[in-house]
């Protein structure tokens, strides 16, 4: 009997000593949450009970529980780094199963799925089409790396100060004539596109005709456009008068020599003012685009996933969906740092970053192990100690044995 007992202890010290081996060997495995050995001690139960003299049978493994507190964040240059700060995983596509996992280290693969080391996508929540996200579906987050769709100009938005003190030139818009400077006070230029994502260089001319009283025309490459009879008229007090100016202004039609559609670009003046000082642009700006390149990616705390392009503007993606557990100890580990709902671990909850228990996002930084080291070398000593106990039993139970067999 001795035997046995002693030879569940060796059995629980080498199992000890696996579990401590595994903590130290992955101590510096991205999102490892380390794992500790429990064990229970073993007695033979008969149908009339336990009496008060029984001897125990060793010992067991109970089970090995795995750990789940923050690791340290460490901070990297890659956006598609992510750390959980807080409670949650991300979750992952397998082939249409569903993985978890704290390991944050995603790269984009051929296809421009954002996966991680061994192809499992990143799963979140799809961006509707009026804004905000669909929380109740989960999708791959993908990258399109194609040539964006350009968006031609409608809108100009202009913010200046035309000097009150400027000489007025009398006369009318017709009379601006765009190749003759002294036909006008003050010019200003923007870059604008067509349908085709091609940019036009729009200016836009100014002459005072009396006090409070300017017109303006508009030339599109060099050639004019519309008829020429949109005048702006201020207050006393410097501000447009919205009720003799018809805002927004829109000067008329240009069809562009590339094939593109045509433009019908509207002005709106409602921010230029008719103040004592120096003639000043202080904004002027437009709403279109040329075609765009992915250029970078971003990602916010709340799991926003958006995409920088080469035109200037960005676009959200998606939301990085995050996974929690009633038990997460109960998670089934599928090896590659990722883990497997189970019933001992109850169902799986999805929410957002940033609410309730989920945690926050960090983009740029990977969340370490949590092994301590210190704490798993104490371990390996006392692990190492036990079994050097057991195999002490052993030893002198074998002494009495070898004893007994001698008496004669």
């Amino acid at each position: 009997m001795p035997f046995r007992i002693a030879l569940s202890g060796l059995n629980a010290a080498s199992a000890d000593l696996k579990v401590t081996g595994n903590n130290v060997a992955n101590a510096g495995t991205v999102g490892f949450k380390q794992s500790r050995a429990e064990f229970a001690d073993v007695y033979a139960v008969t149908f009339q009970g336990l009496g008060d003299t029984a001897i125990g049978g060793g010992v067991r493994l109970a089970r090995v529980a795995q750990q789940f507190t923050q690791g340290n964040i460490d901070f990297t240059q890659n956006a598609l780094d992510l750390a959980i700060n807080g409670e949650g995983f991300f979750v992952l596509s397998d082939s249409g199963s569903r993985l978890y996992t704290r390991a944050g280290a995603f790269s984009v693969d051929r296809e421009g799925y954002v996966v991680n080391a061994v192809g499992q996508r990143l799963q979140v929540f799809p961006a509707n089409a009026g804004g905000g996200f669909n929380t109740g579906a989960l999708s791959d987050l993908r990258l399109d790396t194609s040539e964006g769709a350009p968006s031609a100009t409608t809108k100009v938005t202009a913010a200046l100060n035309l000097n009150a003190g400027e000489t007025a030139l009398g006369g009318a818009a017709s009379d601006i004539d765009i190749t003759d400077p002294t036909t006008y006070n003050y010019s200003t230029s923007i870059t604008v596109y067509d349908s085709l994502g091609q940019s036009h260089t729009a200016t836009i001319y100014f002459r005072k005709i009396s006090n409070n009283n300017w017109a303006t025309a508009l030339a599109i490459d060099g050639s004019r456009v519309g008829d020429g009879s949109d005048d702006l008229t201020f207050t006393s007090t410097g501000a447009i008068d919205t009720t003799a100016t018809t805002l927004p202004i829109t000067y008329g039609s240009y069809t562009p020599t590339n094939g593109a559609a045509a433009m019908n670009i509207s002005f709106d003046y409602a921010k230029a003012t008719q103040y004592g000082t120096n003639y000043a642009v202080n904004s002027l700006s437009q709403d279109g685009y040329t075609t765009g390149r992915l250029s970078g990616i971003d990602i916010d705390s709340t799991g926003v996933v958006f995409a920088r392009y080469t035109n200037g503007q960005s676009k959200e993606l998606g939301k990085v969906a995050l996974a929690r557990f009633p038990n997460p100890q109960g998670l089934e580990q599928r090896g590659d740092t990722v883990w497997a709902e189970t019933y001992a671990s109850g169902d799986v909850l999805y929410g957002e970053a940033g609410t309730g228990t989920f945690g926050v996002i960090q983009s740029g930084a990977l969340e370490a192990s949590n092994v301590d080291i210190a704490e798993q070398l104490v371990n390996l000593i006392t692990a190492q100690r036990n079994f050097q106990a057991n195999a002490q039993v052993i030893t002198t139970a074998d002494t009495v044995t070898q004893t007994i067999i001698n008496i004669r």
